[in-house]
């Protein structure tokens, strides 16, 4: 092993560009620690995003922590860490070697580490005896042996202890019990890595104003923030990583924020005893006037097939939030994926298709977490909004949100005097948008009422089997499908001039496609870009594509979907429009974008010579 104190491989400082990459035991309280380390660079003003990439079952297998710092603001995930903390002894060897060159591993010095490797710097840590410092009892030392590494690690790498300490402030919410339990063990691992190790790497923190007018959030929070603060009365969920957490902050923030002034709750969440039964008692609310909504993943919404089509063909608003895994089947629960795109797209039976937005940051989670309603309202359907489990469960930097500041959109809704004036026809196109009116339940007057149904019906909502009725009406459905088009939010388009490529992406892939357009660039192939947010795109990407020469589409998945997606809607641009699909569970990495476009793009210039 090389000795700690040795300078052999010494190269240039590196400040406030590395990733930390921590290995425990799941169920091991390491999540804490990491949190403390993460808000502590956060609170130095150094640009951070956690990634926790965790087993599918509640304890005792393998689970890492990654945490991305980066100066110039590049938070997407990486495949190797600079510094490693290996706390889990059945992973030891297989950590090693995901340590970069030059890198740094800090161990428990009663973990051995058999595969040694010259190039990397090691600090051994006595992490038993630090985890016995204060008078706690034996079954507390386990989880405070994660605080030592806090302390080393905040010692070797310049990490503030004003900072270790206001981070560990916030996650305790200011307990003085638990900080002062927690504490003196950071302490105690800083003040024994100033005396016991000697520095011999490169890396180290300064602070700086990278993080000014940001917080730290996770995407599924500022849904739930967002749907609130939308109108949100109802919520109707089952259990399923990894939505869960967006229904439990529902639960934690509805009951601070949606009370009347007597302090009783106006809202209902309930869980529901399986998705199929969520998805009813979500269009039940949302026909008699709820804003109403489900969170989900894959599994979930292959049960909610059936009830999807009744809301589009019933024409039911519903909001419906799938954050994406990895399937198919159970597939890998805890891993992350944009692998439904066609399954939402296209959910249910005979020829219907649903209104997709696709949140590409924290606060468009939120955002979208209100704007689907008035889109659900407006047209009349249920809308699925994407997220995925590395948007949705990860810690990244947001700017605070913009609450709205408009009127909630309730759209074509019929009051009594609308009724006695203009008379009522359910399912009529009385504008040409394909988007009938509709009136609510108790809506005070004879012609009001109207029967809803999942079977053939007339613009009165009278029941038939007439091919030419039913025809007409799917006509209808389609052109409000069209006029959706006008409704949903923009695509985000950055066009650079002298470029031949373009790349199209959505959602989380966005900060990997950012990095790896500036790795592109260095490179000599400068790219435009355009990020879809919301489905059926619109004009502005057939506009896109035909600008350039070739469309690079960049999605997690292995099929290809939007890729897929883009070639049936304009198929006489499909020739130049190529797939950089790619995923393996985790979360799209820059150099795996890079690697398949320089790969594409050589075979290109091969093809073109």
């Amino acid at each position: 092993m090389k000795d700690p104190g040795s300078t052999d491989h010494f190269v240039r400082e590196v400040v406030n560009d590395f990733s930390i990459r921590v290995a425990t035991v799941n169920g091991s309280g390491s999540q804490t620690s990491n949190l403390v380390l993460l808000r502590a660079l956060f609170v130095m003003g150094i640009p951070v995003a956690g990634k926790n990439v965790f087993p599918s079952n509640i304890q005792g297998m393998p689970s890492w922590y990654s945490i991305r710092c980066s100066r110039d603001g590049h938070v997407a995930h990486r495949e190797r860490a600079e510094i490693s903390v290996l706390m889990n002894p059945d992973t030891v060897d297989e950590d090693v070697q995901t340590i970069s060159s030059n890198g740094v591993c800090f161990y428990p010095d009663h973990i051995v580490v058999d595969n040694i490797r010259d190039d990397l710097t090691y600090y051994p840590i006595p992490v038993k005896q630090l985890s016995r410092v204060g008078n706690v009892s034996r079954s507390l030392r386990n989880y405070l042996a994660n605080m030592v590494y806090v302390g080393a690690l905040a010692r070797m790498l310049d990490i503030e202890m004003d900072a270790i300490e206001a981070a560990l402030d916030w996650q305790f919410g200011g307990r003085e019990k638990l900080i002062n339990i927690n504490l003196p063990v950071i302490q105690a691992a800083y003040d024994w890595a100033a005396d016991g190790l000697m520095k011999s790497d490169p890396y180290r923190a300064e602070r700086m104003n990278g993080t000014d007018g940001y917080i730290l959030l996770d995407g599924n929070t500022a849904a739930a923030l967002g749907a609130i603060y939308g109108g949100m009365t109802v919520a109707a969920w089952y259990p399923i990583t990894p939505s869960t957490s967006l229904a439990d902050a529902l639960t934690k923030y509805a009951s601070e924020l949606r009370r009347d002034d007597h302090g009783r709750s106006n809202y209902a969440i309930i869980q529901a005893e399986d998705e199929l039964a969520a998805i009813g008692m979500v269009l039940g609310a949302g026909w008699a006037g709820a804003r109403a909504m489900t969170a989900t993943s894959g599994p979930g919404i292959s049960l909610m097939a059936e009830f999807a089509g009744y809301g589009y063909y019933a024409e039911v608003p519903a909001v419906i939030w799938d954050v994406q895994r990895v399937g198919p089947s159970t597939g890998l629960p805890t891993r992350t994926s944009q692998g439904d795109i066609l399954s939402c797209y296209w959910l249910s039976h005979g020829d219907t298709r649903h209104v997709c937005l696709m949140p590409g940051s924290v606060s468009e989670c939120f955002e979208f977490g209100w704007r689907a309603f008035d889109l659900a309202d407006e047209l009349q359907t249920p809308i699925f909004v994407l997220s995925d489990l590395d948007l949705g469960m990860n810690t990244w930097m947001t700017k605070p949100f913009d609450y709205p500041d408009e009127p909630m959109r309730r759209g074509k809704v019929m009051t009594a005097e609308d009724v006695q004036n203009n008379g009522f026809h359910r399912y009529k196109d009385v504008d040409g948008d394909g988007i009938p009116y509709r009136t609510l339940p108790g809506t005070d007057h004879p012609q009001a009422a109207y029967f809803t149904r999942g079977s053939g019906h007339d613009a009165d909502a009278h029941y038939t089997e007439n091919s030419k009725t039913w025809l007409d009406n799917m006509e209808r459905l389609r052109r409000k499908f069209e006029s959706a088009r006008e409704y949903l939010p923009e695509p985000v388009i950055d066009i650079v001039k002298g470029s031949e490529v373009g790349l199209v992406g959505f959602g989380s892939t966005d900060v990997a496609i950012g990095e790896a357009r500036k790795i592109l660039d260095e490179s000599g192939l400068k790219t435009s870009y355009l990020r879809i947010r919301a489905l059926p795109a619109n004009q502005q990407l057939k506009d896109f594509i035909t600008s350039l020469d070739r469309v690079y589409v960049v999605e997690m998945n292995l099929e290809g979907q939007l890729h897929k997606l883009i070639q049936l809607e304009w198929p006489e641009l499909a020739v130049n429009v190529r797939s950089a699909a790619f995923s393996d569970g985790m979360p799209m990495r820059a150099d795996t974008i890079t690697s398949i476009i320089q790969r594409m793009e050589g075979s290109q210039h091969v093809a073109s010579k």
